[in-house]
C-alpha cells in the first residue's frame, strides 16, 4: 500500500507541474492517504472544489489543489506508440501468461517518468498498469507487441488494434464543464476527504479510458 499510495502521489504531482512554474509551490504529496481512482462526469467545479457523478450515480467531492493542473485527453494512434516513448498501459494476463493491453496513454515529454512501474491497476481482474518507455515495438497482423522498460524492471505486451489509444495535452481549467468526463487520480485522507493535484477531462468526444 506504501509503495502504491507513492505511485499516485507523484502521478499527481507530475501532471500538476506540466502548467505550474517551477517558482510555484507543488501541491501537497498527501502521503499519508490512501489511493482513490475517481471516474465519472463533472457535476461542478467551483474553485478548488470538484464534484463529479460516478458511474455508480453517486456524486464525489474531491478537493483539488490551489494550482492543479488539468489535462486534456485526445485521440492518438498506434503509430504513436514507438521507440522511446513513455507510454502508461493498463493490462490484463492471458492464459498463456503475456499481457495484453486494454488502453494506451501517451505522455509527453515534459511528463516522462511520471508513476513509473509496473503495479497493480483497477481495469479487471487481475489487472496491471505499467508506466514505462517503449524499447521495441514490433508491428503484428491485430495491432503490434512492445517492449518497455522502467526502472527495475522490462515487460512484453500485446497491443491489440482496437484498444482506445489516448495522449495528454496541456489544457486550461475553464474546459472542465459540467458533463465532461473526467479521471481524477486522488487519495483518501484520514477524515474521508479527496484531495488531488490533477484533472484529466475528455476532449472532443474521447472518454478517458484509464
Amino acid at each position: 500500500m506504501i509503495r502504491i499510495t507513492h505511485i499516485c502521489a507523484r502521478f499527481a504531482l507530475a501532471f500538476s507541474a506540466l502548467l505550474i512554474p517551477m517558482a510555484l509551490v507543488c501541491p501537497p504529496a498527501f502521503a499519508d492517504g490512501t489511493p482513490v481512482r475517481v471516474r465519472g462526469s463533472v457535476v461542478s467545479l467551483d474553485g478548488s472544489k470538484l464534484v463529479v457523478r460516478a458511474k455508480d450515480g453517486k456524486d464525489v467531492s474531491v478537493s483539488l489543489a490551489d494550482n492543479f493542473a488539468a489535462l486534456a485527453v485526445v485521440k492518438s494512434s498506434m503509430a504513436d506508440i514507438k521507440e522511446g516513448t513513455f507510454i502508461g498501459t493498463a493490462t490484463v494476463t492471458q492464459p498463456d501468461t503475456t499481457l495484453r493491453s486494454v488502453e494506451v496513454v501517451v505522455f509527453p515529454d515534459n511528463l516522462r517518468g511520471t508513476a513509473e512501474g509496473h503495479y497493480p491497476w483497477d481495469l479487471g481482474s487481475s489487472s496491471m498498469m505499467t508506466n514505462a518507455t517503449v524499447a521495441n515495438a514490433v508491428k503484428a497482423v491485430d495491432g503490434q507487441t512492445v517492449t518497455v522498460t522502467y526502472k527495475g524492471g522490462e515487460k512484453k505486451i500485446d497491443i491489440p488494434a482496437n484498444v482506445p489509444v489516448v495522449a495528454l495535452v496541456p489544457a486550461s481549467k475553464d474546459d472542465i464543464a459540467p458533463g465532461a468526463i473526467v479521471f481524477v487520480p486522488a487519495e483518501r485522507q484520514s477524515d474521508g476527504s479527496l484531495h488531488a493535484g490533477a484533472v484529466l477531462f475528455g476532449k472532443d468526444g474521447v472518454i478517458p479510458p484509464m
